[in-house]
């Protein structure tokens, strides 16, 4: 079992900056990917960004490609979402997620393994 825990988050107007941070703990040895997600009042939970555990590829949505940043320190077990140029529709519970093995579409939410209990972001135009 891993368990993914988010930190950060909070309230942040239109145009500025929050930072998410997920440490996992547990049996961490065999880490695939980390990732986020979020969800929306009344909408599925989406993809946002991932990273595999060795470096080698990131991943961003369109709808965050140029504003957020992926980043993970292998040694602490983290991974850290800095979110600049927020926008009000990026208001969601964000959720911090663990994947232990491949697969071809990591950005289904299915194809996760572990998740966190979320952190709210809010944004205010």
């Amino acid at each position: 079992q891993v368990q993914p825990v988010e930190s950060g988050g909070g309230l942040a107007q239109a145009g500025g900056s929050l930072r998410l941070s997920c440490a996992a703990s547990g049996r961490t040895d065999s880490l695939y990917a980390m990732g986020w997600f979020r969800q929306a009042p009344g909408l599925w939970r989406e993809f946002v960004a991932a990273v595999l555990w060795d470096g080698t590829r990131t991943d961003y949505s369109d709808s965050v490609q140029g504003r957020f940043t992926i980043s993970k320190d292998t040694t602490k077990k983290t991974v850290d979402l800095q979110m600049d140029s927020l926008k009000a529709d990026d208001t969601a519970v964000y959720y911090c997620a663990v994947k232990e093995t491949f697969s071809f579409n990591w950005r289904r939410v299915g194809d996760w393994d572990y998740w966190g209990q979320g952190t709210q972001v809010t944004v205010s135009s």
